[in-house]
Formats: C-alpha cells, sequence, structure tokens
C-alpha cells in the first residue's frame, strides 16, 4: 500500500469524538474502563469455554469465537482512539489508515455473518434436537466458521481494492475517530461513486443476509416453542435464545443506522454516536449478554475460580 501510488496525501487527522479539551480526560477514562472491561471480559469467555470440557459445545465454540472477534474488534479501534485522547494531534499515516480501515471491516462483517451461523445453530437445537450432534459435529462447526471468515475477507478486500483508487487531494480531517468508509469517501478528490455503490451493496449482503437467515430461523424456533406442552419447556427453550436475539438486536440496529443510510454531515455525525456503540460498547456487553442469564458459565466460572483458590 504505498500512499504515493494513490494519493498526494499521505497522513490524516482524526477528528475524533470531540475538540473539547475538557473533555478529553473523562473520556480517556470512561473508554479505558470500557477497553479493560472488553479485553477482561472476552479473554474469559474464551478462557472458560476452552478449559471447561462441559463447554466444548457447538453453542459455545461460536460464543468463544464471537468473544475473539469482538476482541480484536475493539482492540483495531479503541487503542488508537484512546491515544488521540492524550496527544494534541490525532495523526494516522495513509498505510496505517488503510490497515485499520481493513481489519475494521474484516471482523465487523464476521460478527454479522456469525450471529447468522449463531441462529442457525440454535435453531437445530431446538428443532431438530435428536440430530443436533450429527447435524452440528465438529467438522460442520469449522466449515461454517471457515465460511464466516472466508466472506468477511472476501467482502473487505474489495472494499480496500476499491479504496486504493481513490485520490485525496488537500482534505485530510477524517469526520470520525477511526478510518471508517463514508468519512473516507466523503475527503475525496475523484468520483466515489463506484465505492458508494460497493458500500451500499456489499453492506446490504452482509447485513440483510444474516438478518433474513436470523428471522427464518427464529420463525421456525419460535412454532417450536409454541408446541412445547409445559410452561418451563417453552421458558427454558426461549431462555436459550434470548441471549443471542439481543446481541443480534444490538449489532444490527447500529449498523444499520451507519452503513444504510444516505451520506451527509448530519447522517456521518450521527454514524459516529452509533459506531461509537458497535465498535466499543458492543464487544464489552457480548461477553456479560452471554453470562449473566446462563447457568452454564456461571458454573463454568465457579468451578474455575474453586480451581485457582485450590491450587
Amino acid at each position: 500500500m504505498d500512499a504515493h501510488n494513490h494519493s498526494t496525501v499521505t497522513h490524516f487527522f482524526l477528528e475524533g469524538l470531540t475538540n473539547e479539551p475538557r473533555f478529553q480526560l473523562p473520556l480517556f477514562i470512561l473508554f479505558f474502563l470500557i477497553y479493560s472491561a472488553t479485553v477482561v471480559g472476552n479473554l474469559c469467555m474464551i478462557l472458560l469455554t476452552e478449559v471447561n470440557t462441559h463447554l466444548h459445545t457447538p453453542m459455545y465454540y461460536f460464543i468463544r469465537n464471537l468473544s475473539f472477534i469482538d476482541l480484536c474488534h475493539s482492540t483495531v479501534i479503541t487503542p488508537k482512539m484512546l491515544v488521540s485522547f492524550v496527544s494534541e494531534k490525532n495523526i494516522i499515516s495513509y498505510n496505517e489508515c488503510m490497515t485499520q480501515l481493513y481489519s475494521f471491516l474484516i471482523f465487523a462483517i464476521a460478527e454479522c455473518h456469525l450471529l447468522a451461523v449463531m441462529a442457525y445453530d440454535r435453531y437445530v437445537a431446538i428443532c431438530s434436537p435428536l440430530l443436533y450432534n450429527v447435524l452440528m459435529n465438529y467438522q460442520v462447526c469449522s466449515k461454517l466458521m471457515a465460511g464466516v471468515y472466508f466472506l468477511a475477507i472476501i467482502s473487505s478486500t474489495i472494499h480496500i481494492g476499491f479504496m486504493q483508487r481513490v485520490l485525496f487531494c488537500k482534505a485530510d480531517v477524517i469526520n470520525c475517530y477511526f478510518c471508517d468508509l463514508l468519512p473516507l469517501l466523503s475527503l475525496s478528490c475523484s468520483n466515489t461513486y463506484v465505492n458508494e455503490l460497493l458500500v451500499l451493496y456489499l453492506s446490504a449482503f452482509n447485513i440483510f443476509t444474516p438478518t433474513l437467515t436470523i428471522l427464518t430461523s427464529y420463525i421456525f424456533i419460535i412454532t417450536s416453542i409454541l408446541r412445547i406442552r409445559s410452561t418451563e419447556g417453552r421458558f427454558k427453550a426461549f431462555t436459550t435464545c434470548s441471549s443471542h436475539i439481543a446481541a443480534v438486536a444490538l449489532a444490527f440496529g447500529s449498523a444499520m443506522v451507519v452503513y444504510l443510510q444516505p451520506s451527509s454531515a448530519h447522517a456521518m455525525t450521527q454514524g459516529k454516536v452509533s459506531s461509537v456503540f458497535y465498535t466499543i460498547i458492543l464487544p464489552m456487553l457480548n461477553p456479560l449478554i452471554y453470562s449473566l442469564r446462563n447457568k452454564d458459565v456461571k458454573y463454568a466460572l465457579k468451578k474455575t475460580y474453586e480451581r485457582i483458590r485450590f491450587s
């Protein structure tokens, strides 16, 4: 990625969340605590699902991958943003910007498709429980995860490939706290029509395809739950899906606000606020969503604590 071959701009200035000096330190402390909670929460989820054999199931295999994606997703964005709160000029080179954008897209897109895979997993578990171990064996789960990363890498590579053709002449202040697609395209001095179409079509594919998969899965899930005669059985079945429903609503809702609306100064400002949620807040919330109401995770945490205590 040689900046000189593509642009007269060799670096960018990230505008960040605010230009008010009085907010810099409080925001640094806030987002440092959020990032620390994100790292601890996701690492704990990864370790718990790895060392406790009763969590070696397809559902927790996907949760472990979700924690890994969330950890990487947040790490791509947050440390650079934290530096911006304590530095005079928030500068990022062209190459660093493209690398950050590429990494961010991979993990953001991978999370969308992984949530769809997790919905399919819940569909099989509830609608075909007797065939669950056959339909969701280790080979199938591995292939599904490979497909998730394949789609993420392909989409991200297409975006970056066309972004390399965009020229940046004079404007170099990105109206965001990281290198994102729409704020970058707004600085271009060349025609970005193809890039904007790609943002629209690929965002629609990577949001609506998983959404359709999730909705279809939950239509069958709800139908199966309603057939369960006992109230306790219906409640137990719904509980296994409630965490996933919450994660899906938060992830896709914020992503739609950012990428499926017309480009404008107001939309980008609104999108910047929404992107804080899915790039920084959501990776912290997911471990809590999947653990607070999950008896298996609580039990694993208790057993792991006892092993550490008595070792």
